[in-house]
């Protein structure tokens, strides 16, 4: 079997490979970069443990696989990630990326007039499984302190949460109607199911596979997440082996996480798989992540106006029961009643509850039964809090955020967001000035 590992290291001794990661660390070197750190990951993946900036080149010489925080010392960073499913042949990307890709393209294409319809210009890069969006907004600009507004309330913590966490929570929620929009335009194009988050659907062309707009890094603390650095390997074929098998994983080769910039998406598959192509191509992309605060902007005016910020604010009008009276109250949910998916995931949480599919059908269950979401959500995380078994799956991840962002997002889904989609697909892309974000300030 190929040494993946010799590949990587032989192929980050390119200058340009290691500039075009600096560059989206945030700066010339590894001591200036704005994360506040990366992780390392080999094929044993073992849970990302993070590492000082300073490290980066040592991990490189270590062929390893190379992300970067979200949180950044100098900007709220937006993330929005599209990828390809399959529950039942997990190999299938891998072996078969053209038709992985084509799959995606309605999606794609739906993204790219979204985002030029609100003026966002993001670093798109592609990986093994799918499509990845990165841009920055400026920690002083009146976004993000509109961020930091809504956000408030779907920030959570021991203590009163830093100002990039409410921003971070607030532009979760903006990322919600940005991937509702995504759905809308896209979902007809089709040819298999399209849904917020990976959730399990019924067999098609091969098998149950599906497209995900992945927002669930929005359901977790900042400080957890992380996004893959551009001219990275990828290597994440090799920790899933055991999804993956032993069998298909000679078949795969090399997978280097690339930037498209105007090349069509073809040309960016080809040198993904080729890291002698992707060498020469980090010699003429930049990686720099895009300022796009007045789009971002833009965005925001037209999520405050819409009828699933209406929603949120439905959702957050109330509060989880406080843990001295779970016992009267979410440990009283009777069970009879509701169906065995349902009835199971709440009796055996450990591992069905964390499963998003089980996650939507308690959602859905219990609010048709006339539960207020929220209560929806505080039932989960009642269960996330108790002794099942969970060994560490807590231990850097919030219960709360969690069973917040899937009741949240469940409960949601059908609130219209129909109006704006058309208008992005009939109208050309807007003029932004200074006066329009000015109104979301109103």
């Amino acid at each position: 079997m190929q040494d993946i590992r010799q590949t990587l290291r032989e192929f980050y001794k390119s200058p340009a490979v290691r500039a075009r990661i600096l560059e989206f660390l945030g700066g010339e070197t590894p001591s200036q970069a704005t994360c506040e750190y990366i992780t390392a990951d080999g094929i044993e993946w073992a849970g990302r443990e993070p590492r000082m900036p300073d490290e980066l080149f040592h991990s490189l010489e270590e062929g390893l696989d190379i992300c970067r925080s979200l949180s950044d010392r100098k900007s709220l960073i937006a993330h929005l990630d599209v990828e390809y499913v399959n529950f039942d042949f997990a190999a299938e990307p891998y072996l078969d990326p053209k038709r992985t890709f084509e799959l995606q393209a309605p999606v794609a294409t739906a993204i790219h007039r979204i985002l030029e319809y609100y003026g966002i210009h993001g670093l798109h890069v592609l990986s093994g499984r799918g499509h990845h969006y990165v841009w920055r907004i400026r920690r002083e600009s009146k976004i993000f302190n509109v961020l930091c507004a809504i956000g408030t309330k779907a920030a959570t913590g021991e203590k009163e949460p830093a100002q990039i966490e409410k921003a971070f929570s607030g532009l979760g929620l903006v990322m919600e109607f940005l991937g509702r929009l995504i759905i809308d335009l896209a979902q007809p194009k089709c040819r298999i199911p399209l849904e917020l988050t990976a959730v399990e659907v019924a067999p098609s062309e091969r098998g149950r596979e599906m497209i995900s707009i992945d927002l669930s890094e929005y359901g977790d603390p900042l400080r957890t997440r992380t996004v893959r650095v551009p001219f990275s390997g990828y290597l994440k074929p090799w920790q899933q082996v055991y999804a993956i098998g032993a069998e298909n994983i000679g078949k795969i080769g090399a997978i280097i996480f690339v930037p498209t910039g105007e090349q069509e998406t073809s040309g960016a598959i080809a040198a993904m798989r080729d890291p002698e192509q992707a060498a020469r191509w980090a010699e003429h992309f930049c990686t720099d992540i895009p300022d796009a605060t007045r789009g971002t902007g833009e965005l925001l005016r037209e999520y405050m106006v819409s009828d699933l910020r209406r929603f949120h604010d439905f959702f957050y009008s109330r509060s989880h029961e406080p843990f001295q009276r779970w016992p009267e109250t979410y440990d009283r949910t009777p069970l009879d009643s509701l169906p065995e998916k349902v009835r199971s995931a709440l009796l055996f949480p450990n591992d069905l509850l964390l499963r998003p599919s089980s996650m939507r059908a308690v959602t859905e269950a219990l609010v048709s039964e006339g539960w207020h979401p929220r209560h929806v959500a505080g039932l989960i995380r009642s269960k996330f809090e108790r002794d099942y078994g969970w060994g560490n799956q807590w231990r850097d991840y919030s219960p709360t955020m969690r069973a917040d962002f899937y009741a949240r997002i469940f409960a949601g889904m059908k609130t219209n967001v129909t109006q704006e989609a058309d208008t992005i697909a009939e109208e050309e892309t807007p003029h932004l000035n200074d006066a329009k974000l000015e109104r979301i300030l109103l």
